[in-house]
């Protein structure tokens, strides 16, 4: 399994944080010894800064990326979705939509794909259905806006930029990489941060 993180100038690194880690370290997942490789995406192979000011080098470009269906397209929020020369990006990731294959995008990159006509016939989620309608013309899918932190409808997954928790948590249950139990924990701790839950999350690992 792939997941192509694209990273672009000026990328939200709170956004992925959580996702990043777990999937990284595999601390948490039901097999650690499974494939799961993080790939980079660029527009081009120039390396971007992020909101934070860390430097990262795209691995590939976008049009080189073939994606596999166990694969998952992962676009963070950034300043620079509706820049125009992303929008090249942004047909390839509303055609991965569009086939099939599984995209998660959180705040911006929502406002980028609503601006490429990727969640015109799909329920969605971003920062503001108002905002959506007055910066993307060519979007007509407000009856399918669903006022949700996060919102999962088949393969794609859409999140508010306040909402970087339950994306992360939405994106894990597709992924089927964590037991139920142990996912379930994680949220819970995380979102309430009781004690109980982290003794869960503990037994449900043994």
């Amino acid at each position: 399994m792939k997941i192509y993180l694209v990273v672009l100038d000026t990328l939200a690194d709170w956004e992925i944080g959580y996702l990043t880690a777990e999937l990284n370290s595999k601390r948490m997942m039901t097999r650690p010894d499974a494939a799961c490789d993080i790939v980079k995406v660029g527009l081009t192979a120039a390396p971007i800064a992020t909101m934070g000011g860390i430097t990262m080098v795209p691995d590939v470009c976008y049009d080189t990326v073939r994606m596999e269906a166990e694969d998952l397209l992962l676009m963070p929020g950034a300043d620079k979705w509706q820049a125009p020369e992303y929008a090249p990006l942004l047909d390839f990731a509303r055609d991965m939509v569009v086939r099939g294959y599984r995209v998660a995008a959180i705040c911006g990159a929502t406002i980028g794909l609503a601006q490429a006509g990727a969640l015109n016939e799909r329920r969605h989620t971003s920062n503001d259905k108002g905002y959506l309608k007055t910066v993307c013309p060519g979007y007509t899918g407000e009856q399918r806006y669903v006022a949700s932190p996060a919102v999962r409808d088949g393969n794609l997954i859409t999140a508010s930029g306040l909402a970087p928790l339950e994306f992360s948590y939405e994106v894990m249950k597709m992924l089927g990489l964590f037991r139920p139990e142990t996912l379930e924990a994680w949220y819970k701790l995380y979102s309430t941060r009781e004690p109980q839950y982290y003794e869960a999350l503990v037994a449900s690992m043994s």
